[in-house]
């Protein structure tokens, strides 16, 4: 049976790379995006589907899944891509406002989806969500960055992003403790050179890809939750 497969942010970066690789492995990939015509063209150009999906809003979420559920009536995978970078300027810059602009769509925009497409995700035999996180969400690597350069070479300060992605591991080990039959889990895929870091990354997007299509692509029994990169496991 096809994998039906929904991936957040995949007009462009990780996103488009991961919905590549997963439509090459057999999947049925919906495309998800928040401009209708940047997500067109990039489903056309990969052969997915494409899905409205504004991450940041209630109700495009709602239509969403809305769609999903007419047109194939279950997802297999969820993978929770959409994210922003957020303000890099010093941590005692920075109020409240500037975090929430972050978490609404790191960590509020996966909290829409999960809950929007958690019934159509119950209808699959093996469902699994990817959250995808980052290193620089790991309380542990963050509370010593130069023991753990192995996992981490550009570790960076970044209250915001930092933060929202600490709060999207903590997601992934809630839900995946909350409802035990879906597969949770977080993929770090490492310093990836795309729009969100001004292609400043020390890896391409095949590279970074790699971990969440692995993730995607689990066999039955893989730990949830689990946070994981290239490598392996990422510390919590």
């Amino acid at each position: 049976m096809t994998s039906i497969t929904v991936i957040t942010g995949a007009n462009k970066g990780l996103g488009f790379e991961t919905a590549r690789r997963l439509i090459a492995a057999g999947h049925t990939v919906y495309a998800g995006a928040r401009h209708a015509h940047r997500g067109e063209l990039a489903a056309h150009a990969l052969g997915a589907r494409p899905l409205l999906i504004d991450v940041t809003d209630e109700a495009s979420v709602a239509a969403a899944a809305d769609q999903v559920r007419a047109e194939a009536g279950r997802v297999d995978v969820l993978v929770n891509n959409a994210g922003i970078a957020g303000p890099a300027a010093p941590a005692g810059e920075l109020n409240a406002t500037d975090l929430q602009q972050v978490f609404d769509t790191n960590v509020f925009g996966a909290v829409r989806t999960t809950r929007a497409f958690l019934s159509l995700l119950q209808q699959a035999a093996r469902p699994a969500i990817v959250n995808v996180s980052s290193a620089l969400g790991s309380l542990t690597i963050n509370a010593d960055p130069a023991a753990h350069s192995d996992l981490l070479p550009a570790w960076a300060p970044l209250l915001a992003y930092n933060s929202s992605k600490a709060a999207l591991n903590m997601l992934t080990v809630v839900y995946a403790q909350s409802l035990p039959q879906i597969s949770v889990v977080s993929v770090d895929p490492g310093f990836t050179a795309t729009d969100l870091n001004g292609h400043q990354g020390t890896q391409s997007v095949e590279e970074g890809a790699a971990a969440i299509v692995t993730a995607a692509t689990a066999a039955p029994g893989t730990p949830s939750p689990a946070f994981v990169g290239a490598t392996g496991p990422v510390p919590w």
